[in-house]
């Protein structure tokens, strides 16, 4: 390393109740960017997600209540086609944003994944204010899951909506707690059942759609004709399409959300530096797959007017899917969906959980959290940080004072906005290390893992994020539309991060890292230091297979 730099090698102490790796300057004092894998990471936690497990965890950690009841909304707001434009543009910033992510994690795979990636290429304040805006918001998102399920298991009875919570938590608890392999070993089998339903009901859709179902007519693209490709909101004509269309971002982005925790826990994972990747470059055939073919389907079966898409049904009788299965005239078939959905509500619950305990954990490590929860059991599990995200997880009882339904979609535009903020940090994250690269004349080629035109995407898909953050919740500001409620929740995690931001690099007066001065020979040098073994490539049916679950 030149003698002009300002980082040094770091130097480890001993210190009890699991300290982190100490990093320090010439001047004595805490560098936060000089950031690799800590030894509480290779000493304390384990190693028990393997290649499959990773790229299934991209899968379950985005299918889920969001596609499954959120698309209902979005279908009666702005129709068929309305509704699948903004999934489909939502889809391509989530492309843009796990290449993002893949190669930033490729080069870091650190715990805490793009939060330590921000302290790392851009400040030490945004990695704290991000990392503990990913904690709130899995405090807030975890118990919108079991608001839905909720919903769901109104569905078949009025059980009690507090026995749904209660076991809900318990369960995810029991799953958070566990050796980090039995998540895996659960998300995986999940993941394959939520593979199977959106390609079962792509199947069924088809068949009920195109006739093959005796005494149901044949409809085609009939819904798109009558009552329409498109629903007006707010305004008349093309101008409200639009807005329709804008109006469901929301939604669109809230379905898409788990899909960035694939990196979260990179020290958890068997050889990162591929296993990462390769989950996150399968991403667009996941998104056409299970997205796009899915809101095709949907829209062909079910009419934007229908009465059952009213939220105030309060059921998962709302949701388009059970609605397209009732189609068939098969009454177990909702039934099937409704059963699956639930656990899909529940896997989602638990990737939240391992995104916010791991994030926690990262923070802890970075002294940016108390060290208490720095505390992990003989099995390698921050069980402290366990229990806190747990106790958080009671705020679904919400849903009592209230319909579940209801809070669930006043949670969807309050976790959509944090959201959006955490893809905006990972592309930040990636457009700061290719500036990086280029100023200290070090090739692109030279990373692990990368593809010319995310140099290009980036860029786009961060216009884009930003676009919709600041612009989702324009229907408070229309004429008669005021809403307290709609303009906190799509705005209020915004102030949230840039106070945290501020009052964190006032009190620890945090330096912005120049791009000439973020050790990324230091990396390179780190990732030499610890080869992985080259995994065989998948060739032929296995390579095709491998497309979907890796």
């Amino acid at each position: 390393m030149a003698e002009d730099k300002k980082h040094v090698a770091p130097v480890i102490e001993t210190v009890p109740n699991h300290e982190k790796i100490q990093y320090t300057t010439e001047s004595g004092r805490p560098d936060y960017s000089a950031d690799f894998v800590t030894p509480n990471e290779d000493n304390d936690l384990r190693r028990g997600l393997s290649q499959r497990h990773i790229s299934l965890i991209a899968i379950a950690g985005a299918i889920g209540t969001g596609l499954f009841l959120g698309l209902g909304f979005s279908l009666q707001r702005a129709g068929p086609l309305g509704a699948l434009l903004a999934y489909a543009t939502v889809g391509s910033i989530i492309c843009a944003v796990q290449f993002a992510l893949g190669e930033v994690a490729a080069l870091l795979p650190v715990t805490g994944s793009f939060v330590r990636h921000a302290e790392f290429l851009v400040d030490p304040a945004m990695g704290f204010a991000i990392g503990w805006n990913i904690v709130y918001g899995n405090w807030v998102g975890i118990p919108t899951e079991i608001s839905a399920i909720c919903v769901l298991f109104q569905y078949w009875s009025d059980i009690n909506v507090s026995v749904c919570i209660v076991v809900s938590i318990v369960l995810s608890f029991c799953i958070g707690i566990a050796f980090v392999r039995v998540y895996g070993e659960v998300e995986f089998w999940f993941a394959l059942l939520k593979i199977a339903l959106i390609i079962f009901l792509i199947i069924l859709g088809l068949v009920v759609n195109l006739g093959g179902i005796p005494g149901v007519p044949r409809l085609g693209f009939y819904y798109w004709q009558n009552p329409g490709p498109f629903v007006e909101f707010i305004d008349t004509g093309a101008w409200g399409n639009f807005l329709a269309y804008w109006t469901c971002m929301s939604s669109a982005v809230f379905s898409f959300a788990g899909v960035e925790s694939v990196a979260v826990a990179a020290a958890e994972t068997r050889n990162p530096r591929q296993a990462i990747p390769r989950a996150c470059k399968r991403v667009f055939a996941r998104v056409f797959l299970f997205y796009i073919l899915s809101i095709i389907v949907v829209g062909m079966l079910v009419p934007s007017n229908d009465e059952r898409l009213n939220e105030g049904s309060g059921t998962a009788a709302q949701s388009p899917f059970i609605i397209a299965a009732s189609a068939a005239g098969i009454n177990a078939i909702p039934s099937v969906v409704n059963a699956i959905v639930i656990t899909s509500a529940w896997s989602s619950a638990n990737a939240g959980l391992l995104s916010g305990t791991r994030v926690l954990y990262a923070l802890a490590l970075k002294r940016q959290a108390p060290r208490i929860f720095l505390r992990t059991t003989s099995w390698g599990i921050p069980y402290v940080c366990v229990l806190v995200q747990t106790a958080f997880m009671f705020l679904a009882f919400m849903s009592l004072s209230e319909g579940a339904l209801t809070v669930f979609y006043w949670l969807i535009d309050l976790t959509a906005c944090g959201i959006l903020i955490n893809w905006i940090t990972i592309l930040i994250n990636h457009q700061r290390l290719i500036l990086a690269m280029r100023k200290q004349n070090l090739p692109l080629s030279l990373l692990p893992w990368h593809n010319a035109w995310t140099t290009v995407s980036t860029p786009i898909a961060l216009f884009l994020c930003v676009l919709i953050l600041l612009t989702t919740g324009f229907p408070a500001f229309t004429q008669g539309n005021w809403s307290i409620s709609t303009f906190v929740s799509s705005y209020l995690d915004i102030p949230l991060v840039l106070v945290v931001f501020a009052l964190w690099k006032i009190i620890k007066r945090t330096k912005y890292v120049p791009l000439d001065q973020i050790p990324l020979r230091e990396a390179f040098d780190e990732m030499e230091r610890k080869p992985e073994p080259i995994e065989p490539a998948k060739r032929g049916w296995r390579k095709v297979i491998g497309l979907l679950w890796g």
